[in-house]
């Protein structure tokens, strides 16, 4: 399936979401929107760089005077400080200046150091998201937020900077494993448990065929999920309001990632941090009983996790407190008003959410 979709807000960010089934066509879409550059650095991870730079390169040279590749060992250990400082002397020794263009190559890790380097690289440069993963194709690549770890501080250094488009080429997804793909399900469920009740359930009834990777439904799931996020994103592209219900089952989500010391995928943390602030929504009379056991039936439909093993429910609930989603000293927790709609509460006590952890925790 070919499609776009496109983000827009007056006077802050204009960009198309653009799906393919491969890279054939990446350079007229780059000169379809007049995006023009001397000089485009591919930005890639060891893995995916090995399967795909070769090929966008080549797009690239038809309207590019040079093309350069800087690829870093793959994983999340390595969205760091000292990566990012690799990308900049790999830019100044090759002479990129302000026309020039960045392309994040690869998963969410990949797109957040890159629009990081984009964001920060003689104040501000472009920069195109090519999304390989399923995860950063429905969440990372959308929105502008970008940022990298510091000291195992998940995402706590970063700013928010704007693609000039979004590429996906949706054939990519054939070379993810399982755990890859229902990492990025996780954020796929969360978008219709926050704001679409209809999808949620279209997920449930189509999981079969999702699992397949049947190719018009994995269009419609990407499209759907999409669309959830750039119409949060477009109301609130800065994060002063609504668009924080996008972190629903983060908070809690990162704390266990941090802890795990990043052995679990943020897609399997996210799935059981928003079992977590479900069973605080049916704690509070939100959500009923039986939505809670829909969410938790859903993820072990799609392979994600339910529970939480090897941690103290105290260190999670201190972890949570140095997430950067803190107002004022209280933690803005998500929670479901009801199936489909999400709010943000501060009234939630250490008791309350210490009880939402010993629930994934099994205790």
């Amino acid at each position: 399936m070919n499609g776009e979709l496109p983000v827009k807000r007056e006077n802050e960010f204009s960009y198309r979401i653009c799906y393919r089934e491969g890279f054939q066509d990446f350079a007229a879409e780059l000169e379809k929107d007049q995006i023009q550059f001397y000089r485009a650095c591919i930005v890639t991870d060891s893995t995916v760089g090995a399967l795909y730079a070769d090929t966008l390169a080549q797009q690239l040279k038809s309207c590019c005077h040079k093309v350069t590749v800087f690829t870093f060992p793959a994983g999340e250990e390595n969205k760091n400080i000292e990566t990012v400082q690799e990308v900049y002397e790999h830019l100044i020794q090759e002479g990129f200046d302000r026309k020039d263009m960045l392309i994040a190559l690869g998963g969410g890790v990949t797109g957040d150091l890159t629009g990081f380097v984009a964001a920060t690289y003689l104040r501000g440069i472009r920069f195109i998201q090519v999304p390989t993963t399923l995860l950063s194709q429905v969440d990372s690549s959308i929105g502008g937020k970008t940022g990298v770890d510091f000291r195992k501080y998940k995402n706590m250094v970063g700013a928010f900077h704007q693609p000039s488009l979004v590429y996906m080429n949706l054939s990519t997804l054939a070379s993810l494993n399982e755990e890859q793909f229902s990492c990025g399900m996780a954020e796929i469920i969360k978008a219709g448990l926050i704001a679409d009740q209809s999808f949620f359930h279209w997920l449930s009834e189509n999981h079969e065929g999702i699992q397949k990777r049947n190719s018009k439904l994995l269009a419609e799931m990407i499209y759907r999920s999409c669309k959830i996020k750039g119409d949060v994103v477009e109301e609130d592209p800065t994060e002063k309001g609504i668009r924080a219900i996008l972190n629903f089952g983060h908070t809690i989500g990162h704390a266990v990632e941090k802890l795990k010391d990043f052995s679990m995928l943020h897609g399997q943390c996210v799935a059981a941090g928003y079992v977590a602030a479900a069973y605080l929504s049916l704690q509070r009379g939100l959500i009923s009983t039986e939505d809670l056991f829909e969410i938790e039936k859903i993820n072990r439909m799609y392979g994600l996790p339910n529970r939480v093993s090897d941690l103290d429910a105290k260190d999670v609930l201190a972890a949570t407190k140095k997430d950067k989603k803190m107002s004022q000293g209280s933690i803005k927790f998500v929670l479901l008003q009801k199936m489909g709609t999400a709010i943000v509460d501060t009234s939630l006590t250490d008791d309350e959410i210490l009880c939402g952890i010993q629930y994934i925790l099994g205790e």
